[in-house]
């Protein structure tokens, strides 16, 4: 008798109560979100749309679009070159809704890559952090963000499918070397866009696709400038 008053039986769990332990084992065995969700939340700050208005060989006008990332705390847009060569007007597009104008300060035609100077940075704005391309291996998972056919923004999701690859971007460019290669999907205007770890660290500048048929569409073998390289335009140190 004396034990039981020192000791008194627990009070029986109604069902609320075991549905609320249910509950909570069922929420703490959820498992995380997929890298790639967590990688696009990290970089899609740092992302510029780039839209130019060009004009060819013979003087005809036109239009392009790609994409370009924040890459430094002064507000340098890492891009490809053949994105912005042409340009006779570059209007830029940040993360958080703000335009601008954008000069070209820096050309490496034998890495196919531009740094852009905005006229009008947002108030805030987050640079992307660079990753080193050097600890990469094929196989590694990867994913390329950027502006597909102007859908602003789209992910997709590969691997690391070969390294020192070679590549001509186009007919009359250089030939680029010591490429990354990979099979997330990428089509026109995700030039210029980040490739990018399981950590969300920039590991390349996506240069182009390949099609033996010379159409502009995606056939699974991408290609990148790795960031040490293209980083060395905005004042990146080198690995």
């Amino acid at each position: 008798m004396l034990y039981n008053a020192l000791n008194p039986a627990p009070a029986p769990l109604m069902a609320g109560d075991i549905n609320q332990i249910v509950a909570q084992a069922m929420a703490s065995a959820t498992p995380p979100a997929p890298f790639s969700a967590q990688v696009y939340r990290v970089i899609q700050p740092s992302l510029v749309l780039i839209e130019v208005k060009t004009t060819d060989k013979n003087g005809n006008p036109g239009r392009g679009l790609g994409t370009g990332v924040i890459v430094n705390e002064q507000g340098a847009i890492l891009t490809s070159l053949h994105v912005v060569s042409r340009a006779t007007e570059i209007a830029l597009t940040f993360a958080d809704g703000t335009e601008s104008g954008a000069i070209v300060a820096v050309r490496q035609p034998e890495n196919d890559i531009a740094v852009l100077v905005s006229d009008n940075l947002p108030r805030v704005f987050a640079p992307a952090v660079l990753g080193n391309p050097d600890a990469i291996r094929i196989g590694d998972e990867v994913v390329a963000v950027g502006h597909p056919l102007g859908l602003y923004g789209s992910l997709s999701a590969g691997v690391v499918s070969g390294l020192d690859r070679a590549f001509r971007p186009s007919g009359d460019g250089p030939r680029l070397s010591g490429l990354i290669q990979f099979d997330a999907a990428v089509n026109p205007g995700n030039s210029g866009g980040p490739l990018l770890n399981r950590r969300g660290e920039v590991i390349g500048i996506v240069a182009g696709l390949v099609n033996p048929t010379e159409q502009e569409v995606f056939i699974g073998i991408g290609f990148a400038v790795p960031i040490d390289v293209a980083g060395g335009a905005a004042g990146a140190p080198p690995y």
